[in-house]
């Protein structure tokens, strides 16, 4: 049951919002949440928003980053430009290397489900960067094409078509119906079953930066994005939230989340670096920072980091903010700037970039650091939520849930 205090809060909110969002006939609860992803026209950038850092540029510390990585990934467009800032580096690079090189699974089926999510997220640059990647795993050049049309394409195996199913249920849903689920656990081990989860979120990840940055795939990259695959998506509404988990978290002190990835070590190991940049090194301010966490929680409906950013991680009260209103979305009163934030999160979620209107909105008070750490904390959550969700991760009976508003 909600608390008095809950339900007062959430009245009070409700007296404020209401004179605010409510114009004559219309309720501003029906744009409480986004449209889903993938269900809106494709808008792409044909030049940069921040360019790739020219090298003549480069302090001492980027040049030792470039040789750490250069024999393991293009020093190109996207490199050189995450390369401004150096910590944004430390801390995606490990996790891309791991997912797309390091995890347990074949580098065909590690191929199959970055392409599939490149094409997903109509990112031309990871497409072109990965399928030379891909042919080398294996997969023909038709194979590359089918992968656009997806998993209902005549000539997937039935496993294989799973794995793009995958793709598509957590990009659309955020979340994984239970028969994709355990077709794949009836062949994939645990770390497997992490590894294929993860390939694709940290891809979405990667893409959502790329996107909205204005990333241009490299001169001396041929593979060129499908453009005549008309994107359609065939899936199914989301199930219900899991009520127990699909992987139980170890025994132990410290939060579920933290137990849970600890299953897997190395995974562990290697993701952490960018929850850290978010939560530590970025030059957000708490406020925005956990405004953008909660707003894309809400949106994947991932209860579970909603609760602990509410509550003991996020501790989004003592920063000022109020859940529900984040919950209510940009209309909910906010001042430009702070609504341009909520939009960023819904835009970043729906289209997989932000918009040039919200973007120009942020960049007037903002530098080009503080720009990439607003689209890296959004698509940072966006993988963990849509972790969390496929997980199973439950709250604490004593967690603050999501709040009663109307989002239908």
């Amino acid at each position: 049951m909600r608390s008095i205090g809950f339900r007062r809060r959430l009245a009070a909110v409700s007296l404020v919002t209401g004179a605010l969002l409510c114009q004559g006939a219309e309720r501003a609860a029906a744009q409480v949440r986004p449209a889903a992803p993938g269900s809106t026209p494709v808008v792409r950038l044909d030049e940069p928003r921040i360019p790739p850092l020219p090298e003549s540029e480069w302090t001492a510390g980027q040049r030792a980053l470039v040789e750490q990585y250069a024999s393991q990934v293009r020093i190109g467009n996207a490199f050189r430009t995450m390369l401004r800032v150096p910590e944004l580096v430390e801390a995606v690079m490990p996790f891309v290397l791991f997912t797309s090189i390091d995890s347990t699974l074949s580098a065909r089926h590690r191929a199959l489900l970055v392409l599939r999510t490149a094409w997903l997220t109509r990112s031309s640059y990871l497409w072109a960067d990965h399928v030379p990647t891909a042919r080398a795993a294996g997969v023909l050049p038709g194979e590359v094409y089918r992968i656009a049309e997806g998993p209902d394409a005549a000539g997937w195996d039935p496993f294989e078509a799973t794995l793009l199913r995958l793709a598509d249920e957590l990009y659309v849903n955020s979340s994984v119906r239970d028969a994709t689920w355990d077709a794949l656990a009836a062949r994939y081990d645990l770390y497997n079953l992490f590894d294929a989860v993860m390939a694709v979120n940290e891809t979405t990840l990667v893409a959502m930066l790329y996107n909205s940055w204005g990333v241009q795939p490299d001169d001396n990259a041929y593979a060129r994005f499908p453009a005549d695959v008309p994107y359609r998506l065939n899936v199914p509404a989301p199930e219900p939230p899991l009520t127990t988990p699909r992987v139980a978290p170890l025994e132990g002190p410290g939060i579920r989340v933290g137990r849970t990835f600890g299953r897997y070590p190395a995974l562990q190991a290697a993701r952490s670096g960018q929850s850290g940049y978010v939560n530590r090194i970025s030059p957000l301010t708490p406020y925005f920072r956990e405004l953008l966490i909660l707003r894309i929680g809400w949106n994947c409906q991932a209860v579970y980091e909603w609760a602990k950013h509410v509550g003991s991680v996020g501790r989004a009260r003592d920063h000022g903010l109020e859940p529900e209103r984040i919950a209510l979305g940009a209309g909910a009163g906010w001042d430009e700037f702070e609504a341009a934030h909520v939009r960023a999160a819904d835009e970043i979620y729906r289209d997989g970039i932000v918009s040039q209107e919200t973007w120009d909105t942020l960049a007037e008070r903002y530098d080009t650091r503080e720009m990439m750490s607003v689209v890296m904390t959004v698509a940072n959550y966006r993988l963990v939520s849509m972790s969390l969700n496929v997980l199973g991760v439950q709250p604490q009976e004593t967690d603050e849930l999501f709040p009663d508003v109307d989002w239908r």
